[in-house]
């Protein structure tokens, strides 16, 4: 199980630090991620990291911006979201990937952005 938390209301500028914790697997040996969708569209890439950690990418649109990190001691993925603006509205959905290329979602944290 995932449980993404960490979302809420903030004004346009401010920081956010979403998590994913896992539940009833270890996560080190996954790859994992952030997408996020908002009312109406596709959920849309935001991020990823390997399973080490030694790797990660980012979309366009919030690269130098956002920055996901992992503790797989602790179960646990991390995105933490800075200058957030208001087209950063949305729920937030992590993911990990499991064998046989599959990939499991957790439930969404719901970050909105007022301007």
């Amino acid at each position: 199980q995932l449980q993404a938390s960490g979302g809420g209301l903030v004004q346009a500028g401010d920081s956010l630090r979403l998590s994913c914790v896992a539940s009833g697997r270890t996560i080190d040996s996954s790859d994992m991620g952030w997408f996020r969708r908002t009312p109406g569209k596709p959920r849309d890439f935001i991020a990823a990291i390997t399973k080490s950690g030694g790797s990660t990418r980012y979309a366009d649109s919030v690269k130098g911006r956002f920055t996901i990190s992992r503790d797989n001691a602790k179960n646990t993925m991390y995105l933490e979201t800075n200058s957030l603006k208001p087209e950063d509205t949305a729920v937030y959905y992590c993911h990990v990937d499991l064998p046989g290329g599959r990939r499991y979602w957790g439930q969404g944290t719901l970050v909105t952005v007022s301007s």
